[in-house]
């Protein structure tokens, strides 16, 4: 891989939802959060607090409110990631917040309306419509796949058997870093072609409804994209960059009092904000700087982000917030992870062959001196047209101005002619001299005409088409104009943004500097009024300690609640084992178990060991043949005598007059039950049932199928039973 020795820091921005239906009936208006989209900050009220204590303002790469539009969130946040990724970078989006904050509706947003199209159909768009407008000598191969991690297992979601498949495997190579073995892996070649593969996950991922939400992500979404691009090179050979782009979209961090989950419901909030808190617990890890060790292998969600989060890759964060007074706390949350974020550095570099990258920067070195030598020789020349050019229009300008000169000068002389003659009336030279005025007005008119006709005729000619080119390369070429342009106005907006952002920190920083005291009593009041604003940061700061160790306090109250419903379920599923799994089964089961450090987590031996993959499993036995498991010969009997529910389903020949010649048994009364007190049950060597006589007669009573009463016994682990 090529190196490169430039860090840049991970670029967050915010987006605030508007209330929705449910907040706007329980009069929870009166929102907490203003935004400033100059100046991207967000300033935070809490609702429990008095007027006077001071808000809480956080400041980011870009803030978009309610009113925003996803394409203005793309083309300003996101399109320069899809760049980087398109030249062979890595590049990572996710977006994090509380549930029902509108991280799915950024990601994914209305696949069917142009205006409310997410981040993801957006940049399948801006990477075909790259490819599609690229140099004919440059091919691509662009691959995609699906998973979530549900229940903290990596799930593929275009396995056709998604539902039955195993978890797969997390896997670390040192070229590539961390990989997903065995995932799915399509080609695209189109958008169509890529929209159908994220149809396809989207019908298979785990989703539910909650209380704060009816279409609650229960799971973390990847969806992976993989661009190869192969160019020639100077040398005649090709040269192959590769670009991944991981879009996330993250399950929403929830409280079990507010969402009012159970069940399974209340494990899947528990395992996903325990990786969220894992999340959480690496940005703080890297943003801090000091810290020697990052936890990125306490989930899997950490260890499938590793590069993205202070590796190589170039990453993106969208925290999303809810306006409500009742979410304050997970927006306080939400705000501070995002702001801790914005202190992580990546160490983003081209994926290309190290031989690739050496080339790279000798071609770059020798297009730079090749440049330079053109630049000189292409100044001389350009003198040279430029002149010939010039002294061309000046010609014809010269024409021009030498006929306008020419008619104004025979017109002002036929003026002064008419001026000067005696002999004509007054009122005839009037007229006279009024027709030159006119004749004078026409000439200035055609003029002006002939300039906008020039004019017009120059727009004209540049909406022409080049000979060579047809109307598909003349619209590319428009629109590749136009997506400049966009570029440009978003690079000034966040330029005006960060030059706004350095001005407010140097006038705080440069204020005491150009302050003057023209008496004592000014200099007081000045220092009273600073003394005042250090005490009002104090009072933040002290603010801030309470706020932390309060959820602090929170998390700790709701992981312990939490704990206390899975410990309880796991009660109950000890009860379970220990009372109805007998011990044999048990220990086979234990005896299975076997830790995997890698994974962290145990797992299941295979019953067929490894190396006996390939050979045949055993048999069945002959006694089986036909039937769903083995029964004895005895077994059968009853079931062609018999209707018992052990053996429903099976459907043998009626063989009650064989089974009467063979064995004496007693044959109750049809539709009733008999047992018969004291009797006996004697079992074979190989724990056989063997029949005994109950009764002397054999007795058909009734028009019912006759029934049989057999003493077997089952599994000798179990208590007997009658069957």
């Amino acid at each position: 891989m090529s190196k490169n020795k430039s860090s840049e820091s991970v670029k967050v921005v915010v987006r605030c939802r508007p209330l929705n239906r449910k907040e706007e009936s329980n009069r929870a208006a009166g929102g907490i959060v203003r935004l400033d989209l100059g100046l991207g900050q967000v300033i935070l009220r809490n609702p429990r607090s008095s007027a006077s204590e001071p808000q809480k303002t956080f400041t980011f790469d870009a803030v978009y409110d309610a009113s925003s539009k996803q394409r203005d969130l793309y083309d300003e946040s996101v399109r320069p990631l899809i760049d980087s990724v398109l030249a062979g970078f890595n590049g990572t989006i996710f977006a994090y917040g509380q549930t029902g904050t509108g991280k799915t509706y950024t990601m994914q947003g209305a696949w069917m309306d142009p205006e409310k199209r997410g981040v993801i159909p957006n940049a399948f768009d801006h990477i075909f419509t790259h490819i599609s407008r690229s140099q004919s000598d440059r091919q691509y191969l662009v691959r995609a796949s699906y998973l979530e991690i549900y229940l903290e297992e990596i799930r593929d979601l275009l396995d056709p058997n998604h539902g039955s498949a195993r978890a797969l495997d997390l896997r670390e190579c040192p070229d590539t870093g961390v990989y997903v073995r065995d995932l799915t892996s399509c080609v695209c070649k189109s958008i169509k072609e890529i929209e159908e593969v994220m149809n396809v996950g989207n019908q298979a991922r785990a989703v539910g409804a909650t209380d704060m939400n009816e279409h609650s992500s229960r799971s973390h979404a990847l969806f992976l994209i993989t661009v190869e691009c192969s160019q020639p090179g100077p040398d005649g050979r090709k040269h192959i960059r590769v670009g991944r782009l991981n879009l996330v979209d993250l399950a929403g961090s929830e409280r079990q009092a507010k969402t009012g989950v159970q069940g399974e419901r209340l494990k899947e909030a528990a395992k996903i904000n325990l990786s969220l808190s894992a999340l959480g617990n690496v940005i703080s890890a890297l943003a801090d700087g000091r810290s020697s060790h990052v936890p990125y292998r306490d989930s899997k969600l950490t260890r499938l982000l590793q590069d993205s989060l202070g590796g190589n890759a170039k990453t993106v964060m969208v925290a999303t917030l809810g306006p409500s007074s009742q979410h304050y706390d997970e927006t306080l949350t939400t705000l501070r992870y995002a702001n801790r974020a914005k202190n992580i550095q990546n160490q983003p570099r081209v994926n290309e062959d190290p031989k690739d990258a050496l080339l790279r920067e000798f071609q770059m070195e020798i297009a730079r001196l090749r440049a330079q030598l053109n630049h000189r020789k292409w100044r001389s020349m350009q003198k040279k047209e430029q002149e010939l050019e010039e002294l061309e229009e000046l010609e014809v300008e010269k024409e021009a101005e030498e006929y306008v000169k020419l008619e104004e000068q025979r017109l002002e002389r036929e003026k002064d002619a008419i001026r000067g003659d005696q002999y004509l009336l007054a009122e005839e030279k009037q007229r006279l001299l009024g027709e030159k005025e006119r004749m004078m007005g026409d000439l200035r008119k055609e003029q002006e005409a002939t300039e906008q006709l020039t004019a017009k005729y120059k727009a004209m000619e540049s909406k022409l088409l080049v000979g060579g080119k047809n109307i598909i390369d003349h619209t590319n070429e428009q629109q590749k104009m136009l997506e400049m342009k966009r570029q440009e106005i978003a690079e000034q907006t966040r330029g005006e943004r960060e030059i706004q952002q350095q001005m407010m920190v140097q006038d705080e920083e440069t204020l005491e500097l150009r302050e003057t005291f023209t008496s004592l009593q000014q200099e007081v009041e000045a220092k009273t009024k600073k003394l005042k604003k250090l005490y009002a940061k104090l009072q933040c700061i002290k603010a801030e300690i309470q706020d932390v160790n309060d959820e602090h306090v929170r998390s700790r109250q709701e992981l312990e609640q939490t704990q206390n419903e899975l410990t309880r379920e796991l009660k109950f599923k000890y009860l379970i084992i220990e009372n109805f799994i007998p011990p044999e089964e048990k220990n086979k089961i234990m005896n299975r178990l076997t830790f995997d450090p890698e994974e962290d987590q145990w797992k299941f031996q295979p019953l067929v060991p490894a190396e006996s993959k390939s050979s045949q499993m055993q048999k069945r036995p002959s006694s089986a043949v036909g039937y769903k498991r083995p029964i004895s010969q005895y077994a059968r009997v009853a079931v062609a005598m018999g209707g018992h529910s052990r053996y429903r389903g099976c459907d043998p020949p009626d063989a009650a007059a064989a089974a009467a010649a063979h064995f004496p048994v007693y044959f109750p009364r049809a539709g009733r039950e008999h047992h018969v007190p004291g009797a006996g049950h004697d079992a074979s060597e190989h724990g056989r049932a063997e029949p005994k006589l109950l009764g002397g007669q054999l007795a058909h009573e009734g028009q019912g199928r006759p029934q049989v009463s057999l003493l077997v016994s089952p599994n000798p682990l179990l208590p007997q039973s009658h069957v």
